[in-house]
């Protein structure tokens, strides 16, 4: 059955123990600080409909996912580089950003959290918010 208890548990991974969920329960201040640097460079740049999710315990690749657009390649390239050096400047080693040589959509790695920067017309094609959104949680 899609989306049934089973699947929500693979989906969820190993449970944690000793100090590994105590790591896990610092965690959040670390995402929420990172999120806010995030959301804070995105509106600098002027980025429009800025989403942020939650995918703690949906997704094995991330626990949150930022989402925004802008309106041509030279907004979109600028905010990914700026996003970026603001993440480096908050203490990320390691940030990779794929598709910021001028195109629709680009992709930040920022560990814990991914932020994709689209066009609207590439945000509405790809639909990121209805397949990662609320509605993940419920059977199709």
């Amino acid at each position: 059955m899609p989306g049934g208890p089973r699947k929500k548990t693979i989906a969820a991974g190993p449970k944690q123990s000793g100090a590994r969920a105590a790591k896990v329960a610092a965690e959040p201040s670390v995402l929420d600080r990172l999120q806010a640097v995030i959301v804070g460079s995105l509106d600098d740049d002027k980025a429009e409909n800025v989403v942020t999710m939650d995918l703690t315990g949906k997704a094995m690749f991330c626990d949150r996912m930022v989402i925004a657009s802008g309106l041509a390649d030279r907004q979109i390239s600028a905010m990914a580089q700026h996003l970026s050096e603001k993440l480096k400047d908050a203490g990320l080693a390691r940030v990779q950003v794929e598709g910021a040589g001028g195109s629709d959509w680009v992709l930040i790695d920022a560990g814990d959290i991914v932020i994709h920067l689209f066009k609207p017309e590439s945000r509405t094609m790809y639909a990121l918010e209805k397949m990662w959104g609320e509605d993940l949680d419920e059977a199709v």
